[in-house]
């Protein structure tokens, strides 16, 4: 096959109506050639002619029943909880026990919010986590959670609990920049919709936090985001801030979004527990958009039953999302780990990888607990073929920033990075 020039690229600016500048081009050469790549995989494909796209995403399968619906575990045995001589040890308190010592009035909503919006502005030059401080609003909501906790007025577990938001979520009266040069002055006159259901749940929000430039890698317009593990390495992302913020017990929970694992990465990277829901989940009104048909939002917690209460609060159907639907949430509460079986790609885990140790121990942890561990194995198709269909997406959802060439703004100019896929 003839291999793909900067001739041939300047040939097909002229059907689409742009032009790039000689340096862009040469930076495209790999990119295009990766692609068709792709497009030959897929036609190595037999599709046939019955065979329908998938028009509609629904994981569920025909008649399956919907087991019942249970809240998060609160009958769960803990011990008993006292008020720490020195505040800063809640910082790393999960919300259950967070939820628990607001309810027995070891401390209030205020003097926790203090804490952590402290803690943001210490640690904060170490990180590079913190985009916007939302210390007023903080502060109000602090107080009004704790007069409605004293007059009895209970929102449920996150009532009183300081979060932090990856700033792709729309918040009024606050920028809203995408961690992007271009946009760093963006006000978005309303609250997303997660934004709004975690006022409603009575959380507290505290910080928007970084992420890559719109939704890539760890670097924005301030700087490289920092695990708090090792601060000479990148907290990775794009969910960056909100994984470091997490790890660093700047927040009590945060909330991430994931296209391409934006969640995952930087939970794995600080060490946290990061749920990516299904698609249809979680309602993206507000949010910023990347890839319409990928796009997913989630909690980023120090726990796995703090990711339960931060889901059970965001998730269910928003008509302002038309991809939301509403499932249950089932919690059962005396779930018994030998009932379980869990699948696990056998292949992946034999790899050599960075983490596998980690990844092998906890599947122990799993056999320790009495699930069968089942291997499986996944159909070979060229599933990384697929991407494009982000790359195609995220290029039309900016591809006025492309054509107005303020692309050249963004802080990354390198081969992986939005400004040369966008092209």
């Amino acid at each position: 096959m003839p291999e793909i020039t900067p001739e041939d690229i300047q040939h097909a600016e002229k059907l689409i109506g742009i032009e790039f500048t000689d340096e862009e081009r040469e930076m495209m050469l790999e990119g295009l050639e990766d692609l068709r790549r792709y497009y030959q995989a897929l036609r190595g494909v037999d599709y046939p002619n019955d065979l329908l796209p998938a028009f509609r995403f629904d994981p569920e399968l025909p008649g399956e029943a919907h087991p019942p619906i249970h809240p998060p575990a609160s009958e769960i045995a803990r011990p008993p909880l006292h008020r720490p001589d020195d505040l800063d040890d809640l910082a790393f308190w999960p919300v259950s026990d967070l939820a628990r010592g607001l309810r027995q009035g070891l401390f209030t909503s205020v003097e926790l919010t203090e804490r952590y919006l402290d803690r943001l502005k210490r640690y904060d030059p170490q990180l590079h986590c913190v985009i916007t401080l939302t210390e007023a609003r903080a502060m109000a909501q602090a107080r009004r959670a704790d007069e409605e906790l004293r007059s009895g007025v209970d929102r449920g577990p996150l009532h009183g609990i300081p979060w932090g938001a990856k700033d792709l979520l729309a918040v009024r009266g606050y920028p809203t920049t995408w961690g992007a040069t271009p946009y760093r002055d963006q006000i978005i006159d309303e609250d997303a919709a997660v934004v709004q259901r975690l006022d409603e749940a009575g959380a507290v929000l505290v910080a928007k936090l970084s992420m890559g430039a719109l939704a890539w890698g760890d670097v924005w317009f301030g700087g490289k985001t920092r695990t708090p593990w090792n601060t000479d390495e990148g907290a990775s992302g794009s969910s960056a801030g909100s994984g470091a913020a997490t790890a660093a017990g700047l927040v009590g929970f945060s909330i991430g979004t994931e296209t391409w694992g934006s969640i995952v990465s930087p939970s794995t990277r600080n060490g946290i527990t990061g749920l990516r829901p299904t698609f249809g989940r979680v309602s993206r009104h507000g949010a910023m958009a990347l890839s319409w048909t990928m796009d997913k939002i989630g909690p980023m917690c120090r726990s796995a039953e703090d990711c339960a209460w931060v889901f059970a609060a965001i998730h269910g159907r928003d008509d302002r999302d038309p991809t939301t639907v509403n499932k249950p949430f089932p919690w059962p509460p005396d779930l018994d780990g030998e009932s379980l079986r869990l699948g696990y790609l056998a292949a992946d885990f034999e790899k050599d990888y960075r983490g596998k140790e980690n990844d092998a121990r906890a599947l122990e942890v799993f056999r320790a607990m009495g699930i069968e561990l089942v291997p499986i194995q996944l159909p070979d198709y060229p599933i990384s073929a697929l991407q494009f269909i982000l790359f195609v997406e995220a290029a039309t959802a900016f591809d006025e920033l492309t054509r107005s060439n303020r692309d050249d703004l963004l802080v990354r100019q390198v081969k992986d990075a939005w400004p040369n896929f966008f092209r």
